[in-house]
């Protein structure tokens, strides 16, 4: 059998309904794992260990009396600080609301609880989903468990450590600019950020509130489909919520992708961003795998990345500091450094700025409409580079901007990223697939394939 800190979620709930696991024992041995592997790599801030195992007796009771709630019943889940988890702290992993206990759950929360999952505790991040990795806040930052002298992404920094080292199968992240997608790629895991509007973002502290999504990272495709059937759904309280009715995330997943057409976006990375040889290696793997699984790859082109990048900067800027503001004025020391250097700019961003941004932020969205006509998904690259050292400041500032997954936050699509091979140093490198609007169930199935014809997801890290 498959040592238990590696079950996926779908293994463990049939382990779960073949009476084989229960619910406790799992979370008895994820409880010990992180008490041997956390001190090394941070991926907690909180651990509700109590609570976990409250909710894990329940779920065994049900299970046992036949109440089976769904594939997430009894899994454990580990949490972004920046959900709100009733009667326990909503740091943001910050000196400003390091006592901010929150009083309700996230609705994304409440739906994870009504499918019957296990919240394990709350989980490191960059300060405000923003600032980091930093090491003058509360709490240290999350390490990378294929070196934990690496960094793992940001900024759903734990949540990518924590699924990554097996100290729980699923975990919640937030994507602004790419905050789901570069955990995933950092640490070699899957990373889906869900077309915007899918998932309630309500009670999830905001950055940018046209910007932010909420989605899930896993260790497979599967888990991420089934996470998402748990999560999605109107939410007429959220602003930004969408009223569809997509259902069934999973339902193509052994379909594999025959009659596909796959737009390969090679200019992002070959001449917008030159990646790092590895990188594209990689990315030029996948397109072989698609083709020799059936997939139809054709090159096609969008605005050059920096348009996306500087349209993403100016719209974050503005919308987080409406936002951060007043608290900036009066506890400014209460902040990290990193978090003070990226939230101020936009004290200085004009109305016309943050307008003109809005209009050519159409006009992106309608280039990249206009190639997914022709095309069923968009394959590119996630990160340009590899992970680099935690403390090496230099690099790590130069690297973190090296990426592709802004574009998809500027326009909304659904976009996953995913382990596409390992680097001579190790660590993992990453591709994205990008979907049209509310069809993240055909980004899933190319995910899918891809994953099945390849041995990435079963490699894991050598942290013991």
């Amino acid at each position: 059998m498959t040592e238990l800190h590696w079950l996926t979620a779908s293994e463990a709930s049939r382990a779960f309904a073949a009476k084989t696991l229960s619910p406790v024992e799992l979370v008895q041995h994820l409880l010990k794992r992180t008490e041997s592997l956390d001190p090394k790599l941070h991926a907690y801030i909180r651990l509700d260990a109590e609570g976990a195992l409250d909710a894990a007796r329940t779920a065994e009771k049900e299970i046992a009396q036949g109440r089976i709630r769904g594939p997430l019943h009894g899994v454990p889940v580990g949490v972004k600080d920046i959900f709100d988890v009733a009667t326990l702290p909503t740091t943001c992993h910050s000196q400003v609301l390091v006592d901010n206990i929150a009083k309700t759950d996230a609705v994304s929360i409440q739906k994870l609880r009504q499918a019957g999952a296990v919240i394990m505790g709350k989980l490191s991040t960059h300060e405000f989903a923003i600032g980091g990795p930093s090491f003058d806040l509360p709490f240290p930052p999350a390490r990378n468990p294929w070196n934990p002298d690496y960094h793992p992404g940001g900024s759903s920094s734990g949540s990518g450590s924590g699924v990554c080292a097996g100290l729980f199968p699923v975990a919640l992240g937030s994507d602004t600019g790419g905050s789901i997608r570069n955990p995933a790629s950092a640490c070699g895991i899957v990373g889906h950020k869900p077309t915007y509007g899918l998932v309630s973002r309500r009670g999830v502290f905001p950055l940018s509130f046209t910007l932010d999504h909420v989605g899930p990272l896993t260790r497979t495709v599967a888990d991420a489909a089934i996470m998402l059937d748990a999560l999605a759904g109107h939410d007429p309280e959220d602003p930004g919520s969408s009223a569809t009715q997509s259902r069934h995330f999973g339902r193509m997943l052994d379909r594999g992708v025959r009659d596909l057409r796959i737009g390969f976006v090679r200019h992002f990375h070959e001449t917008d961003m030159p990646a790092h040889p590895e990188v594209t290696a990689g990315l030029e793997d996948v397109s072989r795998v698609l083709q020799a699984e059936g997939a139809e790859v054709r090159t096609v082109h969008l605005p050059h990345l920096d348009e996306f990048r500087g349209i993403n900067r100016v719209i974050l800027s503005s919308e987080a500091w409406s936002i951060h503001a007043p608290w900036l004025r009066e506890q400014p020391g209460n902040y990290g450094k990193l978090a003070r250097q990226r939230l101020l700019p936009g004290a200085f961003m004009s109305a016309g700025e943050y307008i003109g941004a809005q209009r050519r932020r159409l006009e992106l969205i309608a280039a990249v409409e206009d190639v997914l006509r022709d095309v069923d998904v968009l394959l590119c690259a996630s990160s340009m580079d590899p992970s680099c050292r935690l403390d090496d400041v230099p690099e790590t500032n130069r690297t973190y901007p090296r990426q592709a997954r802004a574009p998809f936050n500027v326009t909304g699509h659904p976009a996953l990223a995913m382990m596409a091979g390992l680097s001579s140093g190790g660590l993992p490198v990453s591709v994205q697939f990008v979907g049209r609007y509310f069809d993240d169930a055909t980004v899933l199935r190319v995910a899918a394939a891809y994953e099945r014809a390849t041995p990435w997801h079963k490699k894991h890290p050598p942290i013991g």
